[in-house]
C-alpha cells in the first residue's frame, strides 16, 4: 500500500478525494468489486499531476502545486480531484500525455475484471496514476506499465515513487508489450489506439483480457490463446490522446471530412465512432446508409475478432453479413 504525502495539502488534499470518491461511487461503477473505491481512497491524484494545463484565452494555463499565490495553488488541488481529464504535458500546442476522467478510468478498472494474483500489463504510463491505482489493488511487482516516450516513464516512476508505489515502469513501443514480464492476464491500454496489436495475445496467458480504446469506444476482448481473442465494444465512449509508435493513429487519429452527410448525423457521436471504425468504408454516405439500415447501432453491437494475424469488425455477431477488416489491423 502506497504512503501518501500531502506536502501541506493535508486536509483540503483528503477532502477533495473523498469528494471524487463519493461522485464516483454515486455512478454504481463499484457495486461489483468494492476494492477499487478503497484504491480511489488511498491513493492521492495531485501527487502524480503537480502541474497541467487549463484551456485559457489565446492558448493554455498552468496551474501547479508550489504556485507562490495560495488562491491559485488551491485552485490547483480543486481541479486535481475533479472528475475531469487533466492535460499534463504539451508538445508545440498539441497535447501529448494527459491523467484521464477519474470516472472513466474506475469503470474501465472495473470491467478490466482482476482478480488477486493477476498480473496486469498497461500500454500508456502517462502520469502514472493508474499504475498507482492498479499497484494498490494488485500490489507493484502485478503492475508493468510502458511508454514510448523516456521522459514520461521517467516522471511517471518519480510520481509512483513519492506515493509510495514501484510496479515496473518500461520505457518501450506499447505496440510490442513487454514480453520480458510476460505472461499477463490483463493488458489495458490508456492511449487510442487503430486495432489491438496481434503481438499482444502471446503475451497473454489463456482467458486472459484485454481492454482497448479503439475509434473512441471502449474494446473489450477475451483472449483463447495467442492466435485467437474476440469480444465487443462496451456502451461507453472513450476518448484518449493517440499511441505513439507502430500502433499510433495516423495524423493524430481522426477520420477528417463527413462531406455528403446531413449535419445532424454528421455530429452524431456515435456515427462518427462508426465512421473511424470502419474508415470510411466506400465513403460517409455508405456508412450513413449502413447504420440507417441497421437501425443506428450502439457501440455495443459491434464487436472485433483477432484470428491468424487478421482483424476484423462485426455488427451483432461474428459470421454475420455484416463484417469488414478492421482499419489499422493486422
Amino acid at each position: 500500500m502506497g504512503t501518501e504525502r500531502d506536502g501541506g495539502a493535508g486536509g483540503l488534499a483528503g477532502r477533495a478525494r473523498a469528494g471524487l470518491v463519493r461522485e464516483i461511487a454515486g455512478t454504481g461503477v463499484w457495486d461489483r468489486d468494492a476494492g477499487w473505491r478503497d484504491a480511489f481512497e488511498q491513493v492521492p491524484r495531485h501527487l502524480f499531476v503537480p502541474y497541467y494545463f487549463v484551456g485559457a484565452p489565446g492558448g493554455h494555463e498552468r496551474l501547479w502545486g508550489e504556485d507562490p499565490d495560495p488562491a491559485r495553488r488551491e485552485r490547483w488541488l480543486r481541479g486535481a480531484y475533479a472528475d475531469q481529464p487533466l492535460a499534463t504535458r504539451l508538445r508545440d500546442g498539441e497535447l501529448v500525455s494527459s491523467s484521464s476522467q477519474p470516472s472513466l478510468m474506475a469503470k474501465m478498472l472495473a470491467d478490466l475484471d482482476v482478480r488477486d494474483g493477476h498480473r496486469v500489463l498497461e500500454i500508456g504510463a502517462g502520469t502514472g496514476y493508474n499504475a498507482a491505482l492498479l499497484a494498490h489493488r494488485l500490489g507493484d511487482a502485478a503492475v508493468t506499465t510502458v511508454d514510448l516516450d523516456p521522459e514520461i516513464t521517467e516522471s511517471a516512476r518519480a510520481h509512483l515513487a513519492a506515493a509510495g508505489y514501484r510496479p515496473a515502469v518500461v520505457t518501450r513501443d506499447g505496440a510490442r508489450g513487454c514480453v520480458e514480464r510476460a505472461p499477463y492476464d490483463r493488458i489495458m491500454a490508456t492511449c487510442a489506439l487503430r486495432a489491438v496489436p496481434v503481438g499482444w495475445l502471446a503475451q497473454c496467458r489463456p482467458g486472459a483480457r484485454i481492454l482497448a480504446p479503439v475509434a473512441t469506444g471502449l474494446l473489450r476482448l477475451d483472449v483463447r490463446d495467442g492466435g485467437f481473442a474476440q469480444g465487443r465494444f462496451l456502451r461507453t465512449p472513450a476518448y484518449f490522446v493517440a499511441v505513439r509508435g507502430e500502433g499510433g493513429l495516423p495524423g493524430g487519429g481522426g477520420v477528417g471530412s463527413v462531406g455528403g452527410v446531413p449535419r445532424r448525423v454528421a455530429g452524431d457521436e456515435v456515427f462518427r465512432f462508426l465512421l473511424e471504425l470502419t474508415g470510411g468504408l466506400g465513403g460517409a454516405r455508405e456508412v450513413l446508409a449502413l447504420w440507417e439500415r441497421e437501425g443506428r447501432p450502439g457501440r455495443e453491437r459491434f464487436g472485433v475478432t483477432v484470428s491468424g494475424g487478421r482483424e476484423w469488425v462485426w455488427l451483432d455477431d461474428p459470421r454475420g453479413p455484416c463484417v469488414w477488416d478492421l482499419p489499422g489491423g493486422g
